[in-house]
C-alpha cells in the first residue's frame, strides 16, 4: 500500500544563499496545487459570501447592512447619520467604510436604483439614472429602514433563521433575512463573481405577491397572466415580446427591450425625455447624440441638454425646423441608449450553490424557504405557550389549598427548602414550584387564581392551534398567502414602467428601405465565390461552374434581403447583404468575396452562415482543444457596419464553427490528430458574451497531438457512443475503433 505524501513532497527546495548573502530557501510548488490551495478558496468566497444574491434577495454585504441598522432600532426610531450606521456595520463587514457606504447608497430611497428601497434616506445619494452625479459624505447624510422592512425582518427574534458568528466571533449575525414577499423578484441585483456573474431585473411588488399566491395555489398557473412584465424605478416602456418573456420566466436567461419615455412640446418645438432605460444614464445618451451630430448621421437637431432638477429627470431635444419629432426619435432609439436591451441571468445562491432559475423555481424555493420559516417561528411561540401553561398548570395544583401552601412556606425554616417542600407538598416541579414561589402575596387572592386558570384554557387552544398548523403544510401555505396578502394590500405601488404591446417600426430614411423581397438560392465555394441565384435560373440550369480545385462550401434557400455573416481566418468577421449582389447563373463563377469585401491580402473565408433574427449561440473549436460558446447577437450592429473585427480568438488556429439554434442543444464530437474522439453535451459549454473568449477546455490533449475537426453527433458515423461519452469536461476522449471510423479510415495528422 503506497503511503499518503505529506503536503511538502514533491516539492522542490531552492537554495538562493548567493542573493544578498542571505541564506534562505525558495519552495517551489506545481501551479496546479497553488491555483488548489489559493485561488480556489478565493473564487468560492467570492461566488458564496460576495457577489450573488440569495433566495431572500440580497448579497451579504445589503444583509449586513440591514440587519446592524435592525440592531441598531432605526426601524422605529428617527434617522441617524450614515457614519454612525457606517461604523457600527464594520463590526459584522470589515471592508472598509467606503464599500459599505455605497452598500447604502444603493439601496437608498434617494438614488433610486430599487422599486421599494429599504434605506429611507436624507440628503444627496446621487442618482441612479446619472453616471456624473456624486453622493455626498456619509457624515453629511441621514439614514433609517423602511416601514417594508418590517416584512423583511418578521419573526427574527422567533428563530425563524440561522444565526452564524461574525468575523471575529464576538456577535452574531442571520444567514438570511425573513422576507414574507419574494424580494429576490422585486429588488433588482447584479453581482460579477469569478467564472460566473448574475442579473436579476425588478418586478412589481404586487404582481410579484399575486404571482407567488397564483403558485402556491397552482404550480401550473400562467405566471405571465398575473406577473406582466418586468418593472424598474427609472421607469421608461418596456417593448413587449411575449415568447422573450415566457423564456426568461421559464429558463431564467433572455433579453428584453425597453426605450424612453418623451413628450413634444410643440411651441417651443422641442421635445422632452423624462425617463430612460434603467441600463443607461443621461450623460451616455447625450454623449452619443452628440457624437452623431458631429458625425452628421442626426442633422434634425440644433441643441441638447440636461435640464435635470429636484423635480426629476429631464432631457431636452431643440428641433431644428420642419423636423419629425416621431421620426426622430424612432431613429434614436434605433442608434442611441434610449431604447436599451436587459440581458437576464437569474443566478441565484440555493443552499450555498449557485443555480439559474426561471420566475416559477424561484417562486416555488421562495415558498420552500419561508414554509421552513413560518414553521420555526410557529415552533418558537409553540414552545414559548407550553412553557407559560406548564407554570399555570403547577399554579392550578394550588388552588384548591391556598392555606396550605402559605403553611408551607411560613413552616419551612430555611429560605432553599420552601422550593421542595412546595414540590412535595403539591406534586409539581421544580419551575413550577419556582413560580408558585415567586408569586407576590397580593396576587394570593381567588380573582389572581381563577383569571389565570382561565388564561391556561384559552393557552391550550392556542398550543391545539399551532400544533395543527405545524403539523399541516396546507395550513403553513394558508398563512403565507395571508402574509402576502397583507404586504400587497400595505406596500404595492403602481407599475412605473409602462408595457407597449404593439411597438411601430422603426422609421427608416429613403436610403435604408430594403427592396421587396424574393426567393433566392445563395452558394460560396471553398475558394469565396458566391453566387445569388433565382429559383426559375436555377431550374434551368442546376450544373454549378467551379474553379479548377474549387468546390461547393454551403448553400442556402432564403430571400433576397438575407444577411450573410463571413467568417475569416484573420479572426474578423464580414457582413453580407445579399440585396447587394446582381442574380447570376449557375454557369458563372460569381462575386468573389475577399476582393468584393476589400478583405486583407492573403485573408480568405472559413465559415459562413444566415443569422436571421441573431437567435441561438456559435460554437468556436479549436486546436488547443478549447471551445468557446458565443451569442450570434453578440455580432449584431445598430448600424449596417460591414467588418467586425476580434470575432473569435486569436490565441490558437481554428478548426471548426458549429451553429447552435437557441434554445436546442445537441451532442458534439472532436477528433484529435492522435486518434482519440471525444463525444459531450453542447450544453456544457458555458455561454461566454466576448467575442474574442478563449473558451474552455473541452479536449485534454497530449504533447504535439490537436483537435482536427468538430461536427455534431448525427454527422458522425460512430456506433459505440458510450466508449466516447464525457461526463464532465475536460476530458481526453478514447481512441477510435473500426466501427466508428466509417468506411474509410482516418488519416492521423503528425
Amino acid at each position: 500500500m503506497a503511503k499518503k505524501k505529506t503536503p511538502d513532497q514533491g516539492k522542490k527546495r531552492v537554495d538562493t544563499s548567493h542573493v544578498m548573502g542571505l541564506r534562505a530557501q525558495v519552495l517551489e510548488q506545481p501551479i496546479t496545487d497553488t491555483l488548489e490551495i489559493n485561488y480556489m478558496p478565493y473564487a468560492m468566497s467570492v461566488i458564496i459570501s460576495r457577489a450573488i444574491p440569495e433566495i431572500d434577495g440580497f448579497k451579504p454585504s445589503h444583509r449586513k447592512l440591514l440587519y446592524t441598522m435592525y440592531q441598531m432600532k432605526l426601524l422605529s426610531g428617527s434617522r441617524t447619520k450614515s457614519a454612525n450606521v457606517v461604523g457600527a456595520t464594520m463590526k459584522l463587514n470589515p471592508h472598509g467604510d467606503g464599500a459599505i457606504y455605497e452598500t447604502m447608497v444603493r439601496l437608498s430611497r434617494g438614488y433610486g436604483a430599487l422599486l421599494h428601497p429599504p434605506v429611507d434616506s436624507k440628503g444627496n445619494f446621487g442618482k441612479v439614472y446619472s453616471r456624473d452625479m456624486a453622493y455626498a459624505a456619509s457624515r453629511y447624510t441621514e439614514v433609517k429602514l423602511d416601514g417594508i422592512c418590517q416584512e423583511l425582518f418578521r419573526d427574527i427574534d422567533k428563530d425563524v433563521v440561522d444565526f452564524v458568528p461574525n468575523y471575529d466571533g464576538t456577535l452574531t449575525e442571520p444567514v438570511l433575512l425573513p422576507t414574507s414577499f419574494p424580494n429576490i423578484l422585486v429588488s433588482a441585483n447584479m453581482g460579477i463573481a469569478v467564472g460566473m456573474a448574475s442579473n436579476l431585473c425588478g418586478f412589481n411588488l404586487g404582481e410579484v405577491c399575486d404571482a407567488a399566491i397564483a403558485r402556491i395555489k397552482d404550480p401550473q398557473a400562467d405566471l405571465l397572466e398575473v406577473l406582466k412584465a418586468p418593472d424598474f424605478p427609472t421607469g421608461g416602456q418596456l417593448l413587449y415580446d411575449r415568447k422573450e418573456l415566457e423564456d426568461i420566466y421559464r429558463t431564467g436567461r433572455g433579453s428584453f427591450k425597453v426605450r424612453a419615455k418623451w413628450r413634444y412640446l410643440k411651441k417651443e418645438n422641442l421635445i422632452e425625455i423624462f425617463e430612460i432605460p434603467y441600463t443607461t444614464t443621461a450623460e451616455a445618451i447625450i454623449d452619443k447624440v452628440a457624437e452623431l451630430i458631429k458625425s452628421g448621421k442626426i442633422r434634425e437637431i440644433s441643441d441638447m441638454r440636461d435640464e435635470t432638477d429636484l423635480s426629476g429627470l429631464k432631457l431636452a431635444i431643440d428641433l431644428k425646423r420642419g423636423a419629425d419629432p416621431d421620426k426622430l426619435m424612432q431613429k434614436l432609439f434605433k442608434v442611441t441608449p434610449l431604447q436599451d436591451s436587459f440581458a437576464c441571468n437569474f443566478n441565484i445562491l440555493v443552499d450555498g450553490m449557485p443555480k439559474v432559475m426561471g420566475v416559477g423555481e424561484i417562486l416555488d424555493r421562495w415558498t420552500q424557504w419561508r414554509t421552513d420559516c413560518v414553521r420555526r417561528g410557529a415552533q418558537f411561540t409553540l414552545k414559548q405557550k407550553e412553557d407559560k401553561l406548564h407554570l399555570l398548570r403547577g399554579l392550578g395544583a394550588i388552588l384548591l389549598d391556598i392555606d396550605r401552601a402559605i403553611a408551607i412556606i411560613r413552616n419551612t425554616e430555611q429560605d432553599a427548602m420552601v422550593v421542595p417542600n412546595l414540590m412535595e407538598g403539591f406534586s409539581i416541579d421544580r419551575i413550577q414550584a419556582e413560580y408558585v414561589a415567586d408569586i407576590r402575596l397580593r396576587n394570593i387572592n381567588k380573582e389572581y387564581i381563577l383569571k389565570r386558570l382561565q388564561e391556561t384554557e384559552d393557552l391550550e387552544k392556542e398550543i391545539a392551534d399551532l400544533s395543527d398548523l405545524i403539523a399541516r403544510p396546507v395550513r403553513i401555505r394558508r398563512e403565507i398567502v395571508k402574509q402576502l396578502t397583507a404586504v400587497k394590500k400595505q406596500y404595492a405601488a403602481p407599475r412605473r414602467t409602462e408595457i407597449l404591446y404593439e411597438v411601430e417600426a422603426a422609421a427608416l430614411e429613403p436610403e435604408d428601405e430594403a427592396p421587396p423581397a424574393y426567393p433566392v438560392h445563395l452558394f460560396l465555394s471553398r475558394e469565396g465565390y458566391f453566387k445569388k441565384i433565382t429559383p426559375q435560373s436555377l431550374r434551368m440550369n442546376g450544373e454549378q461552374k467551379y474553379k479548377e480545385g474549387d468546390g461547393p462550401a454551403f448553400h442556402w434557400e432564403t430571400d433576397s434581403n438575407a444577411e450573410l455573416l463571413l467568417f475569416t481566418d484573420r479572426c474578423q468577421c464580414y457582413k453580407v447583404w445579399a440585396n447587394t449582389f446582381d442574380d447570376a447563373k449557375a454557369s458563372v463563377l460569381g462575386d468573389f468575396l475577399p476582393a468584393r469585401l476589400e478583405m486583407d491580402q492573403g485573408e480568405s473565408p472559413v465559415w459562413a452562415c444566415l443569422p436571421g433574427d441573431y437567435s441561438g449561440h456559435l460554437l468556436f473549436f479549436f486546436e488547443n482543444g478549447k471551445t468557446a460558446r458565443v451569442p450570434l447577437a453578440a455580432y449584431q450592429t445598430v448600424t449596417r457596419r460591414k467588418k467586425l473585427t476580434g470575432a473569435y480568438s486569436d490565441k490558437s488556429p481554428l478548426k471548426s464553427i458549429l451553429f447552435l439554434p437557441q434554445g436546442e442543444e445537441t451532442e458534439l464530437v472532436l477528433y484529435s490528430t492522435e486518434g482519440r474522439a471525444l463525444l459531450f453535451h453542447s450544453a456544457l459549454v458555458p455561454v461566454k458574451t466576448t467575442r474574442s473568449t478563449q473558451g474552455v477546455q473541452v479536449m485534454t490533449l497530449k504533447k504535439a497531438n490537436k483537435v482536427r475537426r468538430a461536427e455534431p453527433l448525427a454527422d458522425t458515423p460512430i456506433v459505440n457512443q458510450s466508449r466516447y461519452r464525457a461526463r464532465s469536461l475536460p476530458a481526453a476522449g478514447a481512441l477510435l475503433k473500426a466501427e466508428d471510423q466509417g468506411d474509410t479510415q482516418l488519416s492521423l495528422e503528425g
